[in-house]
Formats: structure tokens, sequence, C-alpha cells
């Protein structure tokens, strides 16, 4: 297993949290490893390819964002819920809503943005952007986005 970052408190309590892969805080220098760490962690869980390589993607996608639009750093918890893999990444940054990713292939619609959002929302069987939690006080996005194992 994969040793957890120790920094911040648990999201959830442990019966809803399933069981953690990996948690990890994340700069653009870090990126490469992080990609590696989740590729690993979903081919232990049993994530097949060619799911593991598009999930791996999305989760690259959505990562570079947050360094990219929300100053340069994120969160990322990879938890194993049920038949699921579950990957939540949180930033500081400006926030946004799911309403911003298109629906057609960007490019095709006139964008010339987006493409890691509507990536990873297509590949995910499970896709949600939400905001930071009031209660922390926070800013940011956290985007959640996970496939089935079997």
């Amino acid at each position: 297993m994969v040793n957890p970052d120790p920094a911040g408190p648990a999201e959830k309590p442990a019966e809803e949290s399933g069981r953690r892969l990996l948690q990890r805080r994340f700069t653009a220098r870090l990126l490469p490893q992080l990609r590696l760490l989740v590729e690993e962690c979903a081919a232990r869980e049993g994530l097949c390819e060619p799911k593991r390589g598009e999930f791996v993607l999305a989760v690259d996608e959505i990562a570079g964002n947050a360094v990219e639009h929300a100053g340069g750093s994120g969160r990322l918890v990879l938890r194993r819920l049920g038949d699921e893999l579950e990957c939540r990444i949180s930033d500081a940054g400006p926030g946004f809503s799911e309403a911003v990713i298109p629906e057609l292939l960007p490019g095709l619609d006139g964008a010339t943005k987006g493409r890691g959002l509507w990536l990873a929302r297509l590949v995910a069987d499970r896709f949600e952007v939400a905001g930071a939690a009031p209660d922390t006080g926070l800013t940011g996005a956290v985007v959640t986005l996970a496939v089935r194992l079997s």
C-alpha cells in the first residue's frame, strides 16, 4: 500500500470512506510521479486495460487543471469503494461548476479548452464537480470521478 499523506483530516467516517489507496498533495513537478502511482494502484485493484489507461489519463487531466487553473497545486485521494475505483481531486482555486464542461468534443463547438474535463466525464462511470465544503473556509473545486472495476 502506498503511504498516505498525513496532512488533513479524513473527509468521511471510515465506514463511508472505503479503502484509501493513495493520498497525495501535488504540484506540476509531481504530476509524472502521481500518474505512475495512480496507475500502479489501479492495476493492483484489478482495473484492466484499456479502462485503466483511460482512467489514468482522466485523473492526469483533472490534476493538470488544478495546477494550471487553481494556484499550482492540489490534493488527490484514491479509494476503493466496493466495486469502484474513485479519485477525488481538490484544489484551492476559484472553483467552477460542471456547467463549464462542453457537451460536444471541444473544438467542434468552437471551444479551445475544456478537453480534459470533457474526457474525464466521458471516461468515468460516475463524475461530479462540487465546491469546497463550506465549513473548511476554503475555496476551490472538488472533482470526483469513479470507474467500476468489474
